[in-house]
Formats: structure tokens, sequence, C-alpha cells
């Protein structure tokens, strides 16, 4: 069951906001709307002069919906910044943002808190066709309460058809409230998006059950459709330095919050270990043996001007740090070039880093799944292929 408000009858008169014992009621846009902590209590119906508020069973409310599914329109990708400088899974939600707007014949927005106007225009540079702005000083570092608010506010007045952001430590804390406010559906940690060619609906595709399957979920019944994205599984659209486009300016009025962010620290390991950003990456798995096996993967890394990456099997043993995982329960990267080294290719461990461009895969099993993926494989003892390796690379530096 679900209580909601007729937005044709609501008069925006505030008795219902007074009435609710759990703050579960917000006025906006002079209409009012029940929110994620409501407990069908029905303390609200009987208040309202208007009778605008009612209560409906799950198929009334699927009907109600599906009439309304026409007013929704256009592609939102929520552009996360930091310090006032867009992300760079934002660009990337704009790569994919793209493709699948030009499949649905529809417009591409971002949406940006806390960041000026330079900004608004990079991301238009980088595919959007128009830039929701907020640039509120207090939007400049996150809270959940206000951009859960705002976002909120913004799509219930634009009626977006998909909205997408970054399965991020933002996006996953922030997300999911507001699709529990607008009580449509949210598919977590996607790595690839597709475009239903029949119904047009968003096909989201993730790891389910550990990573052993593959599921496509849809959101056929509600709207907006939504999804969070890992970072460094899409790629990068293109940037056109001569695109035009719409900067929206939005006002952040009458936001309320109950925290305040008083500061922001950086995490050690980030600054040490920004496997995110290099362009190559020497990992390893349980296939070394031992934890000095990671002091040759360090040798290669050093000579090549790489990072050190490791499977799971590899952190659980203790022989490097969680800092260093990839994989579906660590970090998904997106180098140039990955050295994968004695690691099998578990599909967790795929997930993390098969969008690489170039991976070369060394093993001494010959039927390794990870050289289904792999651009190049050497089946040989890495402790022999690794050392000629790191000679001829440094014979061909002149070191």
């Amino acid at each position: 069951m679900f209580i909601i408000v007729k937005p044709d009858k609501c008069t925006g008169c505030g008795n219902c906001v007074a009435s609710c014992p759990y703050e579960a009621i917000d006025i906006a846009s002079g209409i009012a709307f029940i929110n994620e902590y409501c407990q069908l209590c029905k303390a609200c119906m009987p208040v309202c002069p208007e009778g605008a508020i009612v209560e409906v069973d799950d198929s009334s409310q699927m009907t109600v919906d599906s009439l309304q599914f026409t007013d929704y329109k256009g592609m939102w990708v929520f552009a996360e910044q930091r310090e006032g400088k867009a992300a760079s899974v934002s660009y990337e939600l704009l790569g994919i943002g793209r493709k699948l707007s030009d499949e649905l014949g529809t417009e591409l927005s971002a949406v940006l808190f806390g960041a000026d106007d330079s900004e608004a225009g990079e991301l238009i540079r980088w595919g959007a066709d128009k830039v929701y702005l907020c640039s509120e000083p207090l939007l400049t570092k996150f809270n959940d309460d206000i951009y859960s608010e705002l976002l909120s506010r913004l799509i219930r007045k634009y009626k977006p058809e998909i909205v997408l952001a970054g399965a991020t430590t933002i996006g996953r804390s922030f997300i999911p409230r507001v699709a529990a406010r607008l009580k449509t559906g949210l598919t977590a940690d996607c790595t690839s998006l597709e475009i239903d060619k029949e119904t047009k609906n968003l096909l989201q595709i993730r790891p389910a059950f550990g990573g052993n399957i593959m599921a496509t979920i849809l959101c056929p019944n509600r709207r907006p459709q939504m999804a969070t994205v890992r970072p460094r599984v899409m790629k990068k659209g293109e940037h056109d330095a001569g695109k035009t486009g719409e900067i929206i300016h939005i006002e952040a009025a009458n936001l309320i919050s109950s925290t305040k962010v008083i500061d922001t620290i950086k995490e050690v390991s980030e600054l040490t270990v920004n496997l995110h950003e290099a362009n190559i990456i020497v990992a390893g798995g349980r296939g070394l043996g031992d934890v000095k096996g990671f002091k040759l993967l360090e040798e290669l890394a050093g000579v090549m001007g790489g990072a050190i990456g490791a499977s799971r099997a590899a952190v659980d043993e203790g022989w490097i740090s969680y800092s260093h995982q990839v994989g579906q329960t660590g970090k998904t990267v997106c180098p140039k070039i990955y050295f994968a080294c004695g690691i099998s290719g578990a599909v967790q461990h795929l997930v993390g880093m098969q969008s690489s461009d170039i991976i070369i895969a060394i093993n001494k099993n010959p039927d390794a799944p990870i050289f289904n993926v792999a651009t190049f494989g050497i089946v040989g003892d890495l402790y022999k292929v690794i050392p000629l390796m790191i000679k001829k690379i440094k014979e061909a530096k002149g070191l």
C-alpha cells in the first residue's frame, strides 16, 4: 500500500505537514509530496481539506505512474564535483549518456552542484546539451540531506526519464535516498547500460550473486529509471571545444539539513595508490605464491612508470593492502595497459579491469579464464617471464 498526494487537487495549505508525526511530508513548488519516511499511519488523510491525500495499493499506483510516463523525457547525469572541479566519473557518465540519449532521440543533461559556469561549460563540451547548475556555497561540500532534497526537487519539476550517477562514495550515499523519495527503482553498481530496442526501457546490467552471474534489471513501471555506474567502466565521450549548450541556473531555497560538514579529510591511501588515474597497472594474484612476488611486480611497475594492483585473493592472503585491490569489492580501473600476473580471471576481478585498453596476462595455466579477455597472453612461469621483460625494457630505455 502507498499514500500519495494527487497534485491536481493539492493547494499546498500545509495541514498535512503539521499532522505528520514522522516528518514524512514536504512542500515543493506549492505541492505536498510524501517522502521516504512515511510509515502509513494515515494521520494526514483526514486533515486534508481537498481530499488530495489517498491510499492506493501497488497495482493502482502502477497504473497512475504508467499514465504519466509521457511526461518524462530526457536523460540526466549527476555530475559529481570535488573542490569545485567535475570528477572524472562525470565525463564517463556523459560518454555513455550521449550514446544512450542518441539511441532514444532525446536530450542529455547534466546536474552540477557547488561548482561554477566554467565547469558547467566543460560538461557541455564533453557531451551535455543542458546543465542544471546550482552554485550556492552550501553545496560545495557534499551533504546527504541537502543534495537529496535538491536533486529530488529538480527531478519532480523537470521529469527526466533516466537519471545516472556514479557509484562512488557520494553517489552510493545519497542517490538511494533520492530514489526512495521518488518511489522509483534504483540499480546500483552497474557495469553496462543499454536501451531495449522494443520497449525503450533502460537495461541496467550488473554483477549479482557474488559476481557469479550478470543480471539485467529493468524498471518498467516507475519513472525516472535510475542507476549508479561504477567508475572507470565506461569510456569518456569526445571533447568538442566548439560545442555549445544551455546552462540553467538553479536556486537552492529553503534547504534544511540536520547535519553540517565541518571538513573533508582525504584518505591517505588515495594519495599514495591512485589506481584510478594510472595509465599502467601491474597486478598480482594468488599465482604469485608469496608476498615476495610483489617485489618483482614493483620492479616491473617501476621501470614502466606504473602502479601496483592486486586481486582479492592476494589481499586476503595479507600480501598487500586493500587499497591496491582491483575488482568487484575493490577498485574499478581503466588503464592503457593492465598486466595480470598470476591472476586466474574470476568474474569478480574481471568486473574491475576488463575495460582496460590492453590486457597482458601471464599465467602457467593455459586454460585460465583470464586469457579469454586478454589482448596478449603469455603461458609461462611469471618468475621467469617478468625478469626477461624488465631486462628488455631497461635495455630499450638505456637504463
